[in-house]
């Protein structure tokens, strides 16, 4: 037999040849030549700087994360957002007075009126519930999403769990109102939308909990996009050397999401023609309030907002203005206000000129939002946020890109504001308690303070082994939305605070 023939300087610990590497590895010794020049044609080809000096597994992961992004569409909103800034925006004016339903001005009939209006629309199944709930609780000091958190309340109950009860107790009260007329009742949908940091979490909570009583295929959860961050000269970051460094697109992402998901189409499929649209972090919210959209159907509009009184000159808020003579309502930063404006007070009033405070509390009709959805996908225009961004130089400065929910309003062909009472609605969950605002502590007694209020005028009692200004009591929405049919559980009955009533 003959020998085998020896292979003369043979090492077997020796790396590959180029022409023994398999395919796959054979590539990426060099970037793809196809997205190297496309990256070329963006000015974004410096995500390769650093591409000798990665792996194979890194060099796969770069490759993978910029085939990720849908490079034409970002390019366009780069270049649309640099140019925009620094042009010069149309002079402001106040909201016209009959844009707005003041506190005031509404009758009782009004409020009656749209109630029933509002209840008739939600038994008919045309009105759905859009959550804005991408962001996690950090500033809280938790990393879960921020509609998971326990604000103290004494029934321990999460914010998402007070918004899916205060939904059921609508869907009842619309359910009760509809049997007067012989009518089966719709149920509501709601969707829920997560970003990629909490969209996991999100899911996970609400099927431990059983959905908070929902029927699961009532509820559609949908993730808003991420985009890159920037240099100033409109340059990706890198996080590493091998991601592009992200960051969620804000809560006007939502447009684009519903968009991009077919969300809207499943929304026109279902026979909704109301999007009620709101923020996770309100402990206070009046999800698919009927009175709301009863007012908004009666107005005929095409958006409206919640607002609140400003408190003051300088509270940091955005409020709605009128931009340009006769032209849009839409909002703008405190930053973005004039002192002497912010100040200025209307003489027929007495009220502020910029008074109405935008507080995230949105109804559109189904048409709008398809109309947004295209408009600001056409006009690709962000917001610019200089910020600390990672990078692989360390925590660097450059621009993170946002829209923003009330980026819509401008496309309107009509808007209407409708007063509310922030004691009522509006208790906002943004810093960790010891904050000197907007904590789970002072949203806590907000709530416990409005519901005490809704038990003595409901003729019940209260006892408290602490001032009344510091407790009060928890009613929960399965058993009262807005301090409705509280008089059966709560006359002539008495209540130690802190306490939870319920069936």
């Amino acid at each position: 037999m003959a020998e085998p023939m020896a292979v003369v300087g043979f090492d077997a610990n020796a790396p590959l040849t180029p022409q023994q590497q398999p395919p796959q590895q054979l590539l990426l010794q060099q970037p793809p030549q196809a997205l190297l020049e496309r990256l070329k044609d963006y000015g974004q080809e410096d995500v390769f700087a650093l591409w000798d000096e990665l792996s194979h597994e890194e060099r796969d992961l770069l490759v993978k994360d910029i085939e990720s992004l849908d490079l034409s569409r970002v390019d366009r909103i780069i270049r649309c957002s640099l140019r925009s800034q620094g042009l010069p925006a149309a002079a402001i004016e106040p909201v016209p007075e009959s844009c707005v339903s003041t506190l005031e001005e509404r009758t009782l009939d009004e409020r009656e009126r749209w109630w029933k209006t509002g209840l008739k629309a939600i038994s008919d199944g045309k009105l759905a519930v859009l959550l804005l709930s991408g962001g996690q609780g950090t500033r809280l000091g938790s990393s879960d999403p921020k509609g998971c958190f326990n604000i103290g309340l004494p029934s321990g109950k999460s914010l998402f769990q007070l918004q899916a009860e205060r939904i059921l107790r609508v869907q009842r009260l619309a359910a009760q109102a509809a049997t007067d007329n012989s009518i089966s009742s719709a149920p509501i949908h709601w969707y829920v939308m997560t970003s990629p940091f909490t969209d996991e979490a999100t899911r996970n909570f609400f099927e431990s909990q059983k959905y908070f009583g929902l029927e699961a295929n009532q509820v559609t959860f949908f993730q808003q996009g991420t985009i890159p961050c920037i240099s100033k000269d409109g340059r990706f970051v890198m996080e590493t050397p091998y991601r592009v460094s992200k960051a969620p697109d804000g809560n006007g992402g939502v447009y684009a999401a519903l968009r991009s998901s077919h969300l809207l189409e499943d929304m026109s499929a279902r026979g909704i023609k109301y999007i009620d649209c709101y923020g996770v972090d309100n402990a206070l919210v009046r999800v698919a309030d009927p009175t709301f959209l009863g007012y908004f159907i009666d107005k005929g509009v095409s958006a409206a907002a919640k607002v609140v009184r400003k408190a003051y000159p300088q509270e940091k808020v955005g409020v709605f203005v009128r931009r340009g003579k006769g032209g849009p309502l839409t909002v703008v930063e405190y930053s973005e206000l004039d002192p002497s404006l912010a100040s200025a007070i209307n003489q027929v009033t007495g009220r502020l000129r910029f008074c109405w405070s935008n507080v995230c509390l949105h109804m559109f009709t189904l048409d709008f939002l398809n109309q947004v959805a295209n408009g600001l996908e056409k006009d690709s225009i962000y917001h610019l946020a200089e910020k600390k961004i990672p990078s692989i130089h360390g925590q660097t400065m450059g621009l993170k890109m946002e829209q923003f929910i009330f980026d819509a309003f401008p496309y309107a062909p009509s808007t209407a504001l409708f007063e509310i009472l922030r004691e009522e609605e509006f208790a906002p969950v943004k810093n960790a308690n010891g904050s000197n605002f907007d904590t789970p502590d002072s949203a806590r007694l907000l709530v416990l303070r409005l519901h005490a209020r809704w038990v003595v005028a409901a003729g019940g009692f209260l006892t408290h082994s602490v001032p009344l200004y510091a407790t009060g009591v928890e009613v929960s929405p399965l058993c009262s939305y807005a301090g409705e049919n509280l008089e059966a559980i709560c006359r002539g009955r008495t209540f130690h605070a802190p306490c939870e009533i319920s069936f």
